[in-house]
C-alpha cells in the first residue's frame, strides 16, 4: 500500500518567517513539512507523509482572497494529495479564517478531504463548521503537543476512508448538521435506556442535544442625546507609551483607565497599539483611529452630547474566553455607572 499524501497549509509565524511583521508575505511553499508539520510526520509513522507545506502572511490570504486561493489551489493539485490538513490555528481568527477558506477550497473545489484544528471559540469556527471538519484544539500554542496526535490520527483515517464517523465519535466540532442512520435498538429502547441512565446519576449522551443560545436584552436607546454623558471604551489595545498598566497583547485579564482630561486628540508618540491581533502601525500613526478622541471633542463642542468623560478604558479584545469577558465587561459597566455614564462608544480594530 503505497503513503498516504498531505498538504499542510500553515500561516507565516509557524513556517517560521515572522509575526505580524511579515504577515503580508505572499503564498510560498517547500516540500516536505515544514513547522508543526514536523511533529505530525513524526506521528505518521510509515504509514503517511506530508509532501508539501504552503504558506501565507494572515494579512494577505483575508485581503487576497482570490489571489492567495489561486495560487494555493494550483500548489495543491501539483502535489495531488489523498487529504489536506490546514493549521492548527488555535485562538487565532486571522489564522483560523485562512485555514477555512483552504479547507473549503479542497471539498468544494477539489474533491479534497480536508480537516484544520481550531479552539472552539475560534471566529472562523462558526463560519466554517457546516462545510469542514474542525477538531478542537486549545486556545494557544501551548497546546500544540496534544494537537499533533490528535490530528495526526484523523488526517490517518481521512486519507483511508476519505471521511469520519459523525461528531460524537470522532471528536470534531459539530456542524449542526443531523443524519438518519441504521442502529440495532430502536428510539424508545434507546431513550429509556439514556432516562435509566440519568436517573442513576449518569450522564448519557443525547442523539439530539438541544441548541442552548444565551440572550441579552439589548439597552434601551438614549431618550435624550443633548444632556447624555459618554464614554469612550476599547478592545483595540490603545494605551499609553510604555504600556504602564502592563495588560496583556491577548487573552486579556484586565483593562486600564487613562485619562484624556484637556486633551482634543491622543498625540502620536504619546499613545501605543498593544494589540496582538494585528499590525498596530496605522493605530500608532493616529490613535484616535482606536480611540476617536477628536471627532467626539467636537461633537461635544458642538453641543450634540453634554459631555465626554476624561478617561478612557482600554483592553486588547483577542482571544478572551467568554467568562472572563463576561467578568471584564461587568467591571467596566461598574465604571460606567459610578461616573453616571449614559452611553458608551464601544471601538474595536
Amino acid at each position: 500500500m503505497s503513503k498516504i499524501r498531505i498538504v499542510h497549509y500553515i500561516n507565516q509565524f509557524f513556517a517560521g518567517i515572522g509575526g505580524e511583521e511579515e504577515a503580508h508575505r505572499p503564498v510560498a511553499f517547500e516540500d516536505g513539512p515544514k513547522g508543526p508539520g514536523i511533529g505530525i510526520s513524526g506521528n505518521l509513522g510509515e504509514h503517511a507523509e506530508i509532501v508539501r507545506t504552503i504558506w501565507c502572511g494572515d494579512n494577505f490570504i483575508n485581503e487576497n482572497h482570490s489571489e492567495a486561493l489561486g495560487v494555493i489551489e494550483k500548489l495543491i493539485i501539483e502535489a495531488k494529495p489523498d487529504v489536506v490538513l490546514a493549521g492548527p490555528a488555535f485562538n487565532a481568527g486571522r489564522y483560523g479564517i485562512a485555514c477555512g477558506l483552504v479547507a473549503k477550497l479542497c471539498k468544494d473545489k477539489l474533491g479534497i478531504p480536508a480537516i484544520t484544528g481550531m479552539f472552539p471559540e475560534n471566529p472562523a469556527v462558526e463560519i466554517y463548521k457546516q462545510d469542514v471538519y474542525i477538531m478542537p484544539v486549545g486556545s494557544t500554542a501551548a497546546g500544540m503537543r496534544k494537537a499533533i496526535p490528535m490530528l495526526s490520527e484523523k488526517v490517518l483515517k481521512l486519507g483511508i476512508d476519505r471521511t469520519l464517523g459523525n461528531a460524537l465519535e470522532d471528536g470534531y466540532i459539530q456542524s449542526g448538521y443531523r443524519y438518519n442512520e441504521y442502529v440495532e435498538k430502536p428510539a424508545a429502547s434507546r431513550a429509556l435506556n439514556m432516562l435509566l441512565s440519568r436517573l442513576c446519576g449518569g450522564e448519557p449522551i443525547t442523539e439530539v442535544p438541544r441548541r442552548v443560545f444565551e440572550t441579552v436584552a439589548p439597552a434601551a436607546g438614549l431618550a435624550d442625546l443633548k444632556n447624555a454623558t459618554i464614554a469612550i471604551v476599547t478592545g483595540g489595545g490603545m494605551v499609553p507609551a510604555g504600556n504602564p498598566d502592563k495588560l496583556k497583547q491577548a487573552f486579556a485579564d484586565a483593562f486600564g483607565i487613562y485619562n484624556i482630561e484637556g486633551l482634543n486628540e491622543l498625540p502620536a508618540g504619546d499613545y501605543k497599539g498593544i494589540h496582538g491581533g494585528y499590525d498596530s502601525s496605522w493605530v500608532d500613526a493616529d490613535p484616535d483611529r482606536v480611540v476617536p478622541l477628536d471627532v467626539l471633542r467636537e461633537l461635544e463642542s458642538e453641543g450634540k452630547f453634554k459631555k465626554l468623560v476624561n478617561e478612557y478604558f482600554s483592553l486588547c479584545g483577542i482571544g478572551t474566553n467568554v467568562a472572563m469577558s463576561k467578568k471584564l465587561g461587568a467591571e467596566v459597566a461598574e465604571e460606567l455607572k459610578r461616573r453616571q455614564v449614559s452611553a458608551a462608544i464601544y471601538t474595536s480594530t
